[in-house]
């Protein structure tokens, strides 16, 4: 015992534990991500970064840690009215960072406290220049003007809003009921049209069907009359080949039947034969005038050249039984 209050009493004792704590308030390691704010005497000189750091003890104090690291922030609900006096009840959530942590401290009492309540109020702005359409449709238009006017707002106080995002938008039941009514009859109307617009389609369809039948039926139609008068056309000209070649048959046959005749005719007995043959035809001539009419027409020498003309074939008709 005496041993233990001889070695608390000793001054050694006390100025080792004096240095020991004044190296304590001296020596700080700051954490990732954190700013603490350093006061000389009450008045600021500068800011520790993140690792091993010194100050002098019993005069610089650390006034302030920051985090600065991205912060999420709730704002709450609250009622805004829209340009057409529809009654909204909106919240969001704000995300910040702080970048000065000196200027967090310094320039602002709660810089939190008052982004939210900053954030109110560009809402309630933001919303009040729209109407109620315009802010279900619009929600990014809202988010960016509210983060717009907070970035100008928040610089003094070393604060960055990196975005904000509506979370709800809470309209009146009543307004509520008059939506879901309006939508209905939306969606009404969009199936009327749809069903127009099938049936007009149908109905273009058919009409076309019929149109492209109807043309085919006449190109059917004149593709069969060009063929038939085709087939004629080579019909008739077949005929015609036929018939053609029948008469140069008949020409030819007749051709060879009067040079055989002539040759014949020109000898003497050939001349003696056609002679015959004139008497002959003469003489059936004249019965045939006979026999057909009640008054002939002579020259007067009708029974001279008659009797000539028998006697010439006599004549014939003796020589060739000669012959």
């Amino acid at each position: 015992m005496d041993s233990l209050f001889s070695f608390v009493s000793n001054p050694t004792f006390w100025i080792a534990a004096v240095l020991l704590f004044t190296l304590k308030k001296g020596i700080h390691f700051v954490p990732q991500n954190r700013g603490y704010v350093i006061y000389r005497m009450g008045k600021y000189t500068r800011t520790l970064s993140s690792g091993l750091n010194w100050i002098i003890p019993f005069v610089d104090s650390i006034a302030a840690d920051r985090n600065l690291k991205e912060q999420t922030l709730v704002v709450p609900h609250q009622s805004a009215i829209t340009k057409d006096n529809v009654a909204l009840m909106i919240d969001g959530v704000l995300f910040i960072k702080v970048i000065d942590a000196a200027a967090a401290t310094n320039n602002i009492t709660d810089y939190k406290l008052a982004t939210t309540q900053l954030a109110m109020t560009s809402m309630r702005n933001a919303i009040g220049t729209m109407e109620l359409d315009e802010c279900f449709q619009n929600r990014a238009a809202i988010n960016a003007e509210i983060q717009k006017a907070m970035l100008e707002a928040t610089q003094p106080w070393g604060i960055i809003v990196l975005r904000f995002e509506l979370l709800e938008i809470t309209i009146p039941a009543s307004i509520k009921e008059d939506m879901e009514r309006q939508m209905a009859a939306e969606r009404q109307k969009r199936s009327a049209i749809l069903t127009a617009e099938g049936e007009k389609a149908a109905a273009i369809a058919k009409a076309e069907g019929l149109k492209a039948s109807v043309v085919l039926q006449a190109e059917a139609e004149k593709e069969q009359q060009v063929l038939a008068a085709m087939a004629s056309k080579e019909s008739q000209i077949l005929e015609a080949e036929g018939k053609a070649a029948a008469i140069k048959l008949v020409a030819s046959a007749d051709a060879e039947a009067l040079q055989t005749v002539g040759a014949a005719a020109a000898t003497p007995d050939g001349r003696i034969a056609v002679n015959f043959k004139l008497a002959q035809n003469t003489i059936e001539a004249h019965k045939a005038i006979a026999k057909e009419g009640t008054i002939v027409l002579s020259d007067g020498r009708t029974g001279d050249n008659v009797a000539s003309t028998v006697a010439q074939a006599m004549a014939v008709s003796s020589t060739i039984n000669h012959a």
